[in-house]
This record gives C-alpha cells, sequence and structure tokens, in this order.
C-alpha cells in the first residue's frame, strides 16, 4: 500500500475537525488574545487557515525560504465565508498533492528557512508530520483555548469534548 493512502484518513480527519473549529470563530471578538504573549484572534484564526497551504508546499517543493517573498500567499481574511474558502482550497490541493506523492518522494531533503538562516532541514516526512500536521494541531489547539475563553462550543477533536458529544 503506498504511503498517501496510509495518510490520508489521518489528514481528512485533521481537516475535517481543523474546519470545524474554524466555523466556530467568534469574529467579533478579532483584538481577543489570552495573554499579551499571544497571538490575537485576528491573527491566530487565519494562521490555521492557511496552514494547509504549507502543507503543499512541504509536498510539492524541495524547500521553502520565508524571507524571499516570493512564494508568499495573501493572508486569508478574517470573516467566515473567506476564511472557510481559503481554508478548504488550500485543504484540497494538499489533498491531491498527497495522494500523488510516490512513495519515494517522503525520502527527499526538504529545508525551510527565514531569510538564508535554517529552521528545518530533513525528510520531507519529517516535514510534512512535523512542521506541517503537528503544527497544524498545535494551533487549533491553541484556537480551541481561545474559544473555551470566549464561551464557544468546542467541537469532539480526538473524542468528546465537553460540549459536543455528536456522534459518540
Amino acid at each position: 500500500m503506498p504511503i498517501s493512502e496510509l495518510l490520508l484518513p489521518e489528514f481528512d480527519a485533521e481537516m475535517k475537525i481543523t474546519r470545524t473549529m474554524l466555523e466556530r470563530v467568534p469574529f467579533d471578538k478579532k483584538d481577543f488574545a489570552p495573554h499579551p504573549k499571544s497571538m490575537t484572534l485576528e491573527k491566530l484564526a487565519p494562521h490555521v487557515a492557511e496552514l494547509p497551504g504549507f502543507g503543499l508546499t512541504i509536498l510539492t517543493t524541495p524547500e521553502l525560504d520565508f524571507g524571499s517573498g516570493g512564494s508568499a500567499r495573501p493572508r486569508p481574511p478574517f470573516e467566515s465565508a473567506g476564511l472557510l474558502k481559503f481554508f478548504d482550497e488550500g485543504a484540497v490541493k494538499t489533498r491531491s498533492a498527497l495522494a500523488a506523492l510516490p512513495d519515494g518522494s517522503w525520502n527527499d531533503s526538504w529545508k525551510l528557512s527565514f531569510q538564508g538562516k535554517p529552521i528545518f532541514s530533513g525528510k520531507r516526512f519529517l516535514a510534512y508530520r512535523q512542521m506541517f500536521l503537528n503544527h497544524l494541531v498545535h494551533h487549533r489547539a491553541q484556537l480551541g483555548v481561545y474559544l473555551r475563553m470566549n464561551d464557544k462550543p468546542l467541537p469532539s477533536t480526538y473524542g468528546p469534548s465537553a460540549d459536543d458529544r455528536m456522534g459518540f
């Protein structure tokens, strides 16, 4: 069985959970941050929505330098329809690239840097798992804290939440 076939169910589940979380963002609380060092909701939610596009970059290029400015995508807007559209488009493209990736490409080198300074250098598989998927889960968990602190119901993630027991 190709590696991508093993990874697609996980990808689909993570995208579904993330989309549900984004659907619950309180757009009237754009300046909310739980701590002065935390991102505002207006920065965090679009970052979560743009991460599938980062997954696409990992799957389709050998490297990314954030400081080069050449491949920068516009940030998603901080409003429901635009945020969800941006997320959905990135997820569809990334899923397609994931499904098409040959097994041998997982061992290719992949590099992330900022203005030439290395942030990550390793196998594409590790970049996909650590820099994309784990990164997405990390920021989605932050978003869950923001939702909870604004009395928004949390969706089921890896089991039922106190707010959303549907399907359990």
